[in-house]
């Protein structure tokens, strides 16, 4: 049976793994590219990465996790007009979402970040958030939000071609735009925006043409009820994903005490932190639909196995790229900076980070397979226990307990291990099936 579970997990996380690791290469691109830029804009891009990190979480694994749960126990208790239905409600809450994103920080860019990384920052950060959020929020939320309908119906492979060519395109584009063309670091905000337009338009058609295995019904009056089977998981796990991103933010307004030097340097940590995110995603993505289907069958017992599964699959995954980080920090460190200052700083946070690296995939495959089950409680757990750590803990430990900046990375070190500790308490029978 484990064996049987393994290749079913796998034959849908391999599609979904290839785009992980095209958008880890990607995301390494874009932090090397905007310290290219010099330090000035690579404290900017870090100041910007919590709200670009955030939009990326909800619309693919937050939110999207919401279409996908909801349109998977719609196909497995056999309720295929329903699953039709949510398309035209997926895209709505998409558009919604996109615009929730642009507005402010495309309109205020200056003011926003300049609470949290001062004004010399802020000066930085402006073109790229404007470029990113203004013209990129709402393709990214829609490609994301089509993508998860195709994940829903199992078309894990489909979802995966348009997301490779997007991902294989963004380097080159975003490269041209910063330099040959003298953007800057506008132009990587300028290129995740071109990119994603083309993405979204040959997602729709894919979608539109019944890509998911059935075609949307949009001739419809949108409906509450509808909304709920998706925002009941997706609200739950875009709160969980603000809270996440709210920890970094907080964490880098506590670097900025320490200078521009000391925020780009948690800029590159907070970067490969979250890069666990989409290594784990390739697997959470699957248990999604698959705990999903199992929990709109009644058959719990295979849920949570299906569960356990996927989670020692992230671990090993996560726990071992954490161990290179935390035992070569400083060739690690070295790929994304060549400044002396910041690459003292950013191996010295490493070193603690990494150790917790494996916790965290841990957390986040068993929170994709909780969206699947509907059952969020212990994530968010999870995440207000990685919160209290990260922010609280890290306090206390670079101050009254006198390890300094370290005491910062320590803290973010123990509040991502707490995060999925927390979480995998919630994966039992005592709370699978418990009440949702």
């Amino acid at each position: 049976m484990i064996i049987a579970r393994l290749r079913r997990i796998g034959a849908l996380a391999a599609p979904t793994a290839v785009v992980a690791l095209l958008q880890v290469f990607g995301q390494l691109f874009e932090t090397c590219l905007a310290a290219r830029q010099g330090t000035a804009a690579l404290a900017g891009w870090a100041t910007v990465l919590p709200f670009a990190l955030l939009m990326q979480m909800m619309s693919t694994g937050a939110m999207g996790g919401g279409v996908v749960s909801a349109i998977a126990r719609a196909l497995g208790g056999g309720r295929r007009d329903e699953a039709s239905a949510m398309v035209l409600h997926a895209g709505l809450i998409a558009l919604a979402a996109g615009l929730i994103f642009a507005l402010p920080l495309a309109i205020f860019p200056r003011a926003i970040f300049g609470a949290i990384g001062g004004a010399a920052v802020a000066e930085a950060a402006a073109p790229y958030a404007m470029w990113l959020f203004g013209a990129g929020a709402v393709p990214v939320w829609m490609t994301n939000t089509l993508a998860s309908v195709l994940r829903g119906g199992g078309r894990h492979a489909l979802a995966a071609r348009v997301l490779v060519l997007a991902w294989l395109a963004l380097p080159p584009v975003s490269w041209a735009l910063a330099e040959p063309l003298g953007m800057g670091l506008a132009g990587l905000g300028a290129g995740i925006a071109l990119v994603f337009w083309v993405a979204t338009l040959a997602m729709g058609v894919v979608v539109l043409r019944g890509g998911a295995g059935f075609v949307p019904t949009l001739r419809i009056r949108p409906s509450a009820a509808v909304f709920a089977k998706i925002l009941s998981v997706g609200l739950v796990a875009s709160g969980l994903a603000v809270v996440a991103n709210l920890s970094t933010i907080l964490v880098t307004a506590q670097m900025a005490t320490y200078g521009a030097v000391a925020v780009a340097a948690y800029g590159i940590s907070a970067r490969l932190e979250f890069l666990m995110i989409p290594l784990a995603f390739g697997i959470g993505s699957a248990l999604t639909a698959l705990v999903g289907r199992a929990a709109g069958a009644g058959d719990w017992a295979e849920a949570r196995a299906l569960a356990w599964t996927g989670a020692a699959m992230a671990l090993l995954l996560t726990g071992t790229a954490g161990l290179v980080v935390a035992l070569w920090p400083v060739p690690v460190a070295s790929l994304f900076t060549d400044d002396a200052a910041v690459l003292a700083i950013a191996a010295r946070g490493l070193a603690y980070v990494g150790f917790g690296f494996g916790g965290f995939g841990l957390g986040m495959a068993l929170y994709f397979a909780s969206q699947g089950a509907g059952r969020m409680g212990y994530p968010v757990a999870g995440a207000l226990s990685r919160l209290l750590l990260a922010v609280g803990g890290g306090a206390l430990l670079a101050g009254p307990l006198g390890m300094g900046i370290e005491g910062h990375f320590l803290g973010v070190a123990l509040g991502i291990t707490a995060y999925g500790a927390v979480t995998a308490l919630g994966v039992r029978r005592a709370v699978w099936p418990g009440r949702a």
